[in-house]
């Protein structure tokens, strides 16, 4: 069952690293566990956008060019500019969310292993705050 749970939470992580870390807690499992089921979900999500990344990228580089240029760049766009591959993957985990973050970095021609490197520091900080907060919850309200 605990195996069930651990998978059930990795594999929403893929999707949404902010809801994989309550869940884990809801079915109980371990805070250790659900660090690394948070973890490899997300980091499993990095991999399947860089290795779509040829399609993925020309499909954002359409997408992005028929935008306004008019317009003030948005967040990640001054993120991206500030602060580069750094910033992007220390905080899209917690600013526009794993998958969104790893298409920007593969959209912005940024290489794999520096995708991934990064990805994976803020993956792991930010999955780290969140089970400690979670843990500090648990301990105020119980």
């Amino acid at each position: 069952m605990i195996a069930i749970n651990f998978l059930l939470v990795a594999a929403l992580a893929v999707l949404e690293l902010w809801a994989a870390v309550p869940l884990g807690f809801v079915m109980g499992l371990h805070p250790l566990a659900i660090s690394v089921a948070t973890a490899t979900g997300a980091i499993i999500c990095v991999f399947i956008v860089i290795f779509a990344g040829k399609h993925l990228r020309s499909f954002l580089l359409k997408f992005y060019e028929q935008q306004d240029s008019d317009k003030k760049p948005g967040l990640v766009q001054r993120i991206w500019q500030k602060y580069g591959v750094i910033g992007l993957g220390l905080l899209s985990p917690f600013l526009t969310g794993v998958l969104f973050g790893a298409a920007i970095g593969v959209a912005s021609g940024i290489p794999g292993k520096k995708l991934v490197f990064w990805m994976t520091i803020g993956i792991i900080l930010w999955t780290a705050i969140l089970v400690l907060l979670g843990v500090a919850g648990i301990k105020i309200f119980s």
